[in-house]
């Protein structure tokens, strides 16, 4: 999954940090994907923090963040400990961290916000030394904010249409054709004609589900292009009406300057989740540390808020907030607020058995090449 954000100042920030590194013993660093932590956060945190050197380093892919951590475990240093105190990975790489034994166990009890994050975000940082779902298992993250797949549409093609999409069955209406681009990504395809059809994203035998082919060529046949990266263009160029792709690279601000509307669909979606995790050579420690203190602050209601209007994604806490103590920007936004019936159907994307994605890379290649 390839997210965008526009962000500026953080590498200077991190610059600044290095230099006063050298006069001052660094007190935590964090690695993080590039954008995804507004300045204003970290400037309030650092004035919260007593002066000491709190280091963000960012990186250009969440893949380049879970190789640091693959490296660190393959060739620790001489104190066998990494230089950093968190690092953030998304949550389809959380399974495989914890089977790689590339990060350690949390501790919930030195998060003073915990219990107020609502129960299933909670537990889906909850796994067994598998890297799967336990409820009796150990945390191994902090859920720090998510977005969505979306549908994107020019709002004047489908004024003259007289309808609009909200949800994933009007992909399939035969005014489409040839006019919707999908992402490059045999997941995310399969995974929205399977919720069509009333499945999970997750489904891992995907010859138990009727359909599913003819399906998948009837939405081909609606498909001009498929790009995971470069979709809005096209959209707003009008070469296509409709796009599918993630929450975080329609803002408000894109919307209004082109034309374009948005929608969470419906029966639900595919939900991703960025982690804060430690690594496993980080010394453990029963007191919080700075970093837990960092966990923590990302909670706060006031820095969700922010972190939310800021990033154009959702900060998890505030999905168990009264709407009514949100700023109106953030209450009525349906994508960084949807309703609860949608998440409730929505899906976090699960790894799958070595089977399962011969299963679905196979289909893949079936509908594309037209087999």
């Amino acid at each position: 999954m390839k997210r965008r954000f526009f962000l500026q100042g953080i590498s200077a920030l991190t610059l600044s940090s290095i230099l006063a590194g050298c006069k001052q013993a660094r007190a935590l660093s964090v690695q993080v994907l590039k954008g995804s932590v507004p300045v204003q956060m970290v400037s309030k945190f650092r004035q919260q923090s007593d002066g000491q050197v709190v280091d963000f380093v960012p990186q250009r892919q969440l893949n380049d963040l879970f190789q640091l951590l693959q490296k660190w475990k393959s060739q620790p240093d001489n104190s066998g400990s990494p230089q950093t105190d968190l690092v953030m990975i998304g949550d389809y790489w959380l399974n495989s961290a914890i089977q790689q034994q590339l990060i350690q166990p949390l501790n919930p009890k030195l998060w003073s916000q915990w219990s107020k994050l609502p129960s299933r975000w909670r537990n889906i940082v909850q796994r067994n030394l598998q890297g799967q779902y336990d409820a009796k298992g150990k945390i191994w993250a902090a859920p720090y904010r998510s977005g969505t797949t979306v549908i994107i549409y020019r709002l004047d093609k489908f004024k003259a249409l007289g309808w609009t999409p909200q949800d994933w069955s009007d992909l399939w209406r035969p005014e489409l054709r040839d006019r919707i681009s999908l992402p490059n990504q045999a997941r995310e395809v399969i995974g929205l004609t399977l919720k069509k059809l009333g499945y999970s994203y997750n489904t891992s035998d995907l010859s138990q589900v009727k359909d599913l082919e003819s399906q998948l060529r009837k939405l081909h046949q609606n498909v001009k292009l498929y790009d995971s990266n470069s979709y809005l263009k096209p959209l707003i160029l009008g070469d296509t009406w409709l796009a599918v792709g993630w929450s975080t690279d329609i803002s408000p601000e894109v919307q209004y300057q082109n034309g374009l509307a948005a929608v969470v669909p419906e029966s639900g979606t595919a939900l991703w989740l960025d982690l804060w995790v430690k690594p496993a050579g980080v010394k453990a420690s029963a007191q919080a540390t700075l970093a837990d203190n960092w966990i923590d602050f990302c909670w706060l209601p006031q820095i969700a808020t922010q972190l939310s209007l800021l990033t154009d994604t959702t900060s998890p806490i505030i999905l168990g907030m009264n709407p009514e103590k949100l700023p109106q920007a953030l209450r009525e936004n349906a994508l960084l607020f949807p309703k609860e019936s949608i998440l409730k159907n929505s899906d976090f994307l699960q790894p799958l058995s070595p089977a399962s994605l011969k299963q679905y890379q196979q289909l893949w290649e079936k509908i594309r090449l037209g087999k």
